[in-house]
């Protein structure tokens, strides 16, 4: 007797469940997906085969799905355009949660593809089975729950096109107006496939919905914006990462304005004659808070990362929320104006509008300099220039290195071109607080949720979509959080350099009031005693360790040379590099006064 999977029945499921894949995999390959992170699983197989026989995706297959999801946020976040992470049903499928939160609040176009059992096997005891219906929740774009394919549906042409339509819209959801995650989960029935090689892709092709209009302000609004932004003297520019706007462009208005431009380094925008690198540090001292309230804040972007800048800039008279995805990125609640529109287009009509004013009195893009109403920005820029001076004596002097030089070291070795990936905690702290000014580098962060979860993973999904040197910085428990991203590393064919900070600990913890707590070293630091140069070696990587700052310059200058992925571990101590901060932030606050 002849089965039903021998007869037919059974091939022709297959045949659909490798259609369906195929169809949505080629819509997205069409729509510009160029990379793929795939978990090994058995229901998402259809998935796994339509992927590897695509020559237009590189595909990169992790054994943690936290790790592949990461992956694919990095490539996302370097790229601009949507990556796609797939993965088999039940558990593994909420393994990818950290990263489709951190996609959700930095605004990162991910595909979350999550393989299901079909409809009838859910809820019934079926093994690897969880209810993977809505589970992110609202921390999606969109959700779609595709239903298994019956055989001989890939025959059905409403049906294919509406397996494209699928991917179509996600495409768009993904990448649109309010970039973020999507999640499509789709049920697949056993036979998973047909063992048929014959290419069961349809040639219909849809276009992928395109992402909504730019936000566009009404001419009246952006007049009495540039009138009210033009009378004032006390303003700042602040911007902060995902800041949407041209470095020239900001820097042209901030010299127009006579206004300092205060750029976190995620932002982009941190370079030129009027950005200020130290607002960290001046914000810290009283007398200069008196001396320099602001008067009008225009934010353009997330906040910075200094909470202590930020919250000073909060009591302005007025602040100006530049918002155009609408992601209210106002957690002090002090923004009197929140515009939703697209930054770069607002700027370049604000400065338009300002120029045709009085653009010989107002252009102050040179610098700062004698004038009326020049008094402000001078003030300004004296003092980063005291500021500056103080730090890199401060750093300078030690001879351990300590964790602020290198950030500051790094920043300025790395050459034109190179992308910069930094841990949340300290790196990213000590690389706003401590780096100077210069433009040619691209520094990205997960700072949506800042948490350190994925980081390496993150750091390899970034080498995958640039051009170009990629470094990363980070402290050891971010490094050992996610250790398991470096599984295979040596085989990836991706050139990276982490440069490890390594305090045996939470080193951000020592700066809070629980520092001084008797139970501090278990509950917060947690020391791990982990030789992390030991570690890397496991995984065939190339490391070193770095105890002194005399070595520091030198392993930083062998960091930027090509070589695959290699580890440079620095030493460092916590309560040390906490007392060295606090001596910055005094001298600073005693030279300026």
């Amino acid at each position: 007797m002849t089965s039903m999977v021998e007869g037919g029945m059974g091939l022709d499921q297959g045949r659909a469940n490798q259609a369906l894949a195929a169809a949505i995999v080629d819509e997205w390959a069409c729509a510009g997906l160029t990379v793929v992170a795939l978990s090994p699983g058995s229901r998402s197989t259809p998935l796994a085969l339509a992927v590897a026989n695509d020559p237009r995706l590189r595909l990169e297959v992790f054994l943690d799905e936290r790790s592949a999801s990461f992956f694919a946020l990095g490539a996302a976040k370097a790229s601009g355009r949507p990556a796609a992470v797939m993965c088999t049903s039940g558990t593994a499928a909420a393994e990818m949660h950290p990263a489709v939160a951190e996609a959700a609040t930095s605004g990162v176009p991910l595909i979350v593809v999550t393989a299901d059992r079909p409809g009838e096997l859910r809820g019934t005891g079926a093994p690897q089975t969880i209810d993977q219906v809505k589970l992110f929740g609202d921390g999606v774009r969109w959700f779609v729950d595709v239903p298994a394919p019956g055989a001989g549906s890939h025959d059905d042409e409403a049906l294919v096109v509406y397996w494209r339509g699928v991917a179509a819209r996600a495409w768009g959801e993904a990448g649109g107006g309010r970039p973020g995650p999507v999640h499509l989960n789709i049920g697949f029935r056993e036979p998973l496939v047909s063992g048929d090689t014959m290419s069961l892709r349809p040639p219909r092709t849809l276009r992928a919905a395109a992402p909504p209009a730019r936000v566009e302000l009404e001419p009246a609004v952006l007049d009495e914006l540039a009138a009210f932004w033009g009378r004032t003297e006390r303003g700042l520019l602040v911007a902060g990462w995902g800041s949407g706007v041209e470095s020239a462009a900001a820097q042209r208005l901030a010299g127009i304005l006579g206004w300092p431009l205060i750029a976190d380094p995620l932002s982009g925008l941190r370079c030129g004659p009027l950005a200020v690198s130290t607002y960290d540090a001046l914000a810290r001292s009283p007398g200069f808070r008196v001396r320099h309230q602001p008067e009008l804040v225009v934010s353009l972007g997330a906040p910075l990362t200094s909470a202590t800048t930020t919250a000073w800039f909060d009591t302005a008279a007025h602040r100006v929320l530049v918002d155009p995805k609408g992601a209210w990125r106002d957690p002090g609640r002090s923004a009197r104006q929140r515009l939703e529109a697209d930054a770069g287009p607002l700027i370049d009509a604000v400065i338009g509008r300002l120029e045709t004013q009085s653009p010989e009195s107002r252009d102050h893009s040179a610098g700062p300099g004698a004038g009326p109403g020049r008094d402000w920005l001078n003030a300004w820029m004296t003092a980063e220039a005291v500021a500056r001076a103080v730090i890199d004596e401060a750093l300078d002097g030690d001879e351990a290195p300590v964790e602020g030089r290198v950030a500051r070291d790094l920043v300025a070795l790395l050459p034109d071109g190179a992308t910069l990936v930094v841990g949340s905690s300290m790196p990213v702290r000590d690389v706003e607080s401590f780096a100077v000014p210069r433009d040619g580098l691209r520094i990205l962060a997960n700072r949506g949720a800042n948490g350190i979860d994925g980081f390496v993973s993150t750091v390899f999904g970034v080498a995958a979509a640039v051009d170009g040197p990629v470094l990363a910085l980070c402290g050891d428990l971010t490094f050992l959080h996610d250790s398991g991203g470096l599984l295979r590393a040596a085989q990836r064919r991706l050139d990276v350099t982490f440069v490890v900070v390594d305090n045996d600990g939470g080193g951000i913890f020592s700066f809070l009031p629980q520092a001084d707590s008797d139970n501090f070293e278990a509950l917060f630091a947690t020391p791990h005693g982990i030789d992390l140069v030991a570690l890397a070696g496991v995984h065939g990587l190339v490391a070193h360790r770095v105890n002194d700052a005399e070595g520091l310059v030198g392993a930083l200058t062998k960091a930027k040379a090509p070589g695959g992925v290699r580890v440079v571990v620095v030493s460092s101590e916590r309560r040390a590099n906490a007392e060295a901060h606090r001596r910055v932030w005094s001298a600073v606050s005693t030279a300026i006064g």
